[in-house]
């Protein structure tokens, strides 16, 4: 342990910018917001029964891979001093060798406000991935599936793209805020959660509805505002490039709200929906990360428009192919991340790069038609390695005595709330008897339905009840 977690001697640190440092700690503030943001998300997407659980779980995904981070994740995914281009070593284990000295990745930052910064990246990543096994997972083994998949998965990917000796980096693949990293890692993951957890009770029987769009509304919110740090911040540095990745980062967002509520509203009867402007919004948002400190704002709303279409009609391959990804994590993230890498690969502009001094050689508006070609091979290596080991894993907890991630089919018809948590989103307040009230109690939404004493008013209430639920 002495040999693996040596600390180094201090070294200068007078290059460290005051202002840098301050705009990186309000990034690292802001996504943060990301990850109950996400929870409010499919909370309302999610039906009543499962709505603290979903919030529970983006939660309790933060903290696990936080305490994960600092053991070895931050050095595994992130080690600029490792030599090989798959992973890193353990320089910053336990995070003793993380104090003022800069990371090489961002050279006017204390390295602890970096270490902090990207655990908030590494900490969304799964809860995104959990949307996939929505409403049929069980709380206690995703403690360790978190912990377990961060490791395996996450951290090699992030190590490939932003390590700097990492392979698809130096291949030439351009990544600035986690294209494949989070949205393709999380989006295939969730992809795998829902072929092997397998269907919902009822699924292509009933039609799964959300429960709350006041939730959704709340949720997107959120990650929008959080994703203005999101890519905002991985500049590393408080200047232009940090400003224009900002800009294009909310251009994106509103151009997907907009593209996808204009495709659902003629697919869907000639009304619009707030779900559909939320997930398009968010669409929108996932595209333009890996590109965020590339472009130009008029490549945003192409960003944008692309997103709000695709990922809309990417929702229907569920139907078709017969898999249950329960929230549409693949659709949105997975689609999405590949949509956005590839673009990436068309507009990727020198000049935006240049805003901070940085020098790439562009993608086709440049000239440089390699780049397209870098994008896909880095889209599909993340791909493939998100689906594939996070498959296994989850394979071998369902041999593990206690591990197996889906929860009993009673535990499902009641809920994830009261089974695994004993806990309600929703409560009714019990109506006491008074004059022209005849005596009717309201119970917890624990039954879904309430008691009523009343032969006369029993229709009414029970109709009342249904609808508010």
């Amino acid at each position: 342990m002495a040999v693996l977690f040596k600390r180094d001697e201090p070294t200068d640190t007078s290059h460290i910018n005051p202002g840098d440092t301050a705009w990186i700690l309000i990034s690292a503030a802001l996504v943060f917001l990301m990850s109950p943001g996400v929870g409010y998300f499919y909370s309302g997407m999610a039906r009543s029964k499962n709505a603290v659980s979903m919030v529970f779980l983006c939660i309790i995904a933060m903290s696990v891979v936080s305490v994960q981070w600092m053991i070895w994740g931050y050095s595994l995914a992130l080690s600029d001093t490792a030599t090989n281009p798959f992973i890193g070593n353990m320089r910053y284990g336990l995070m003793l060798n993380v104090d003022n000295r800069p990371h090489a990745n961002a050279p006017s930052i204390p390295g602890s406000v970096y270490a902090i910064f990207q655990c908030m990246f590494a900490a969304l990543t799964p809860a995104l991935a959990l949307g996939g096994a929505a409403e049929r997972i069980r709380v206690f083994p995703v403690i360790l599936f978190c912990f377990i998949w961060t490791t395996l998965v996450y951290d090699p990917i992030a190590y490939w793209s932003w390590a700097p000796n990492g392979w698809m980096g130096n291949m030439g693949e351009l990544d600035y805020a986690g294209g494949t990293p989070v949205h393709i890692a999380s989006g295939f993951a969730a992809l795998a959660f829902a072929i092997v957890l397998g269907k919902r009770k009822g699924f292509g029987q009933e039609k799964f509805e959300p429960h709350n769009y006041l939730n959704i509304i709340l949720g997107t919110s959120m990650l929008w505002f959080g994703w203005i740090g999101f890519n905002g911040g991985s500049a590393v540095a408080s200047n232009g490039r940090a400003g224009m990745a900002a800009a294009v980062t909310h251009i994106a967002a509103s151009m997907g709200g907009l593209s996808w509520s204009v495709v659902a509203y003629f697919r869907n009867g000639y009304r619009f929906s707030s779900f559909h402007f939320c997930s398009g919004a968010v669409a929108g948002l996932v595209a333009i990360t890996p590109g965020s400190g590339f472009v130009s704002p008029w490549a945003a709303l192409v960003y944008g428009a692309v997103a709000g279409v695709i990922c809309h009609f990417a929702v229907d391959l569920k139907e078709k192919l017969r898999f249950d990804d329960a929230l549409d994590v693949f659709a949105v993230h997975g689609v999405g991340g590949i949509v956005g890498n590839l673009l990436t690969g068309i507009f990727a502009s020198k000049s935006v790069a240049a805003l901070n001094g940085s020098e790439i050689n562009g993608g086709w508006i440049d000239h440089h038609w390699k780049q397209f070609g870098y994008q896909l091979a880095g889209s599909c290596a993340g791909a493939g390695w998100s689906f594939v080991v996070t498959a296994i894993i989850l394979y071998i907890f369902n041999f593990i005595p206690g591990l197996h991630l889906r929860i009993h089919e009673e535990g499902e018809i009641s809920g994830t709330d009261i089974t695994e948590m004993g806990e309600h989103g929703y409560k009714f307040a019990t109506i006491e008897p008074s004059p022209g009230n005849d005596n009717i109690s309201l119970s917890a939404l624990e039954q879904g339905k309430p008691q009523v004493h009343s032969s006369e008013s029993s229709s009414q209430t029970d109709a009342n009840v249904e609808k508010t639920s």
